[in-house]
């Protein structure tokens, strides 16, 4: 086991590992790293761990240091002058008259070397160009002829399936592709139809494949003999990603067609049986516990409110205005009328009796009306010495009704108790 880190020199390059140095670096921190062209900048992609010496391939480069604000600005400064040395050799190229397409431009971190990626369709004599770009830049000057899927993962661009490249999204590295797979897959072998914008088998059908794969363990392949909870049959369509089969059934007079879920189904072994022989039963379906729907009543009472009740206002005619009744109601609730209530009685709380017959809901008062309190003054002389009159005299007494005790008679201006004679003037 050795410990080392993962770089990457590009956005979807491949992994190098490298000795860390004892260094702890972190994912996504930069790195100047030794390789075979010289030193690099690169991004870390992995932490320190601990991998086989098996997967190592030897020698194995080590970490110079983790970049600095110059050694970034550095960075920032190449690609400056990548763009330069594009042009130049654009330039060249055209005038030596090489039927070849340049296609990228990089240089090492150190300016030690300059590299140039081009594409052609067979091999070209690039000697006489390389003294000229020597000449100009005065530094080892290197050409690389790349295949039209590199350059494709350089360049970028929108696939036929309307989404970016998947080799310059996160394929590191191509894999090989077959038209084989296409067939597994159900698709078109027409190369048209199967081949990405690089001219090549797309890349998809390469990473696809293990998922196709397993569902194809779970579902009979296209005309086996197959039991399904009605009977036995044949299968006639396979729909590999939604997991379902379409069925013609032996009992079906006529030509109809039945969809089954893979769980639904399975094949018969040997396949369909001679004439005379019962076919196997191979089915052993459980079905599956049905959810109970959701009902619109059960939204209705989780979410309504109850409305509440508004108090009983006097009818109003057809030809008055809706905003002239609501301004009326509100200055009715705001002057209540007085009820009337005998003058003698005490402070008392008028409640409604509930009727015979109703509810005990419907005689509670509704919300808006008010309940008036009235409180009978008699004037009492204050007693002498400015002593307060006893309440229990003014009490009635058991067996005499409130209202004898209380009234007051007044012939001529003067008072005259109830059970007395009359007072000359």
């Amino acid at each position: 086991m050795a410990e080392v880190i993962g770089v990457r020199f590009k956005n979807t390059g491949k992994v190098y590992y490298f000795d860390p140095q004892g260094i702890q670096v972190e994912k996504g921190s930069m790195a100047i790293v030794e390789t075979a062209r010289g030193l690099e900048c690169g991004e870390v992609a992995l932490q320190n761990r601990e991998v086989a010496d098996e997967s190592i391939v030897q020698p194995l480069r080590r970490l110079i240091r983790l970049a600095t604000p110059e050694d970034l600005k550095k960075v920032a400064e190449n690609h400056i002058k990548e763009k330069k040395a594009f042009r130049a050799c654009e330039k060249k190229i055209a005038e030596r008259g090489l039927e070849m397409k340049l296609v990228d431009v990089e240089y090492t971190f150190d300016n030690s070397k300059i590299l140039f990626y081009f594409t052609a369709d067979g091999r070209v004599d690039f000697r006489e160009l390389v003294k000229d770009l020597a000449g100009i830049f005065r530094t080892r000057i290197e050409l690389r002829q790349i295949g039209v899927r590199d350059e494709a993962k350089m360049i970028g661009g929108i696939g036929i399936c309307g989404r970016p490249y998947c080799c310059s999204q996160f394929l590191d590295e191509f894999q090989p592709v077959s038209t084989k797979m296409a067939k597994v897959q159900s698709l078109s072998l027409n190369p048209a139809k199967i081949s990405g914008s690089c001219g090549r088998l797309m890349c998809c059908l390469r990473y696809e494949q293990e998922a196709y794969e397993e569902l194809i363990k779970k579902v009979p392949k296209q005309g086996a003999f197959v039991e399904t909870k009605d009977g036995y049959g044949t299968a006639v369509q396979v729909n590999l990603l939604r997991q379902t089969v379409k069925v013609k059934l032996d009992n079906d007079s006529d030509d109809s067609l039945r969809q089954y879920k893979a769980n639904e189904l399975c094949a018969v072994p040997g396949g369909r049986p001679k004439d005379g022989e019962t076919p196997p039963h191979v089915l052993n379906y459980v079905p599956e516990p049905e959810e109970p729907e959701e009902t619109e009543d059960q939204w209705v009472v989780s979410f309504a409110e109850p409305a509440a009740e508004q108090p009983v206002e006097a009818e109003k005619s057809e030809s008055k205005s809706r905003s002239t009744g609501r301004r009326r109601s509100r200055q009715k609730k705001q002057q209540p009328k007085p009820q009337a209530v005998p003058a003698a009685e005490s402070v008392q709380e008028v409640k409604p009796q509930p009727k015979a017959g109703k509810s005990r809901k419907s005689s509670r008062s509704k919300p808006g009306t008010k309940v008036v309190k009235v409180e009978a003054k008699v004037h009492t002389p204050a007693p002498e010495g400015g002593q307060k009159p006893a309440q229990d005299e003014a009490a009635p007494k058991e067996g005499q009704s409130r209202r004898s005790s209380n009234r007051r008679r007044y012939y001529h201006g003067k008072a005259k108790s109830g059970g007395g004679d009359k007072q000359s003037s």
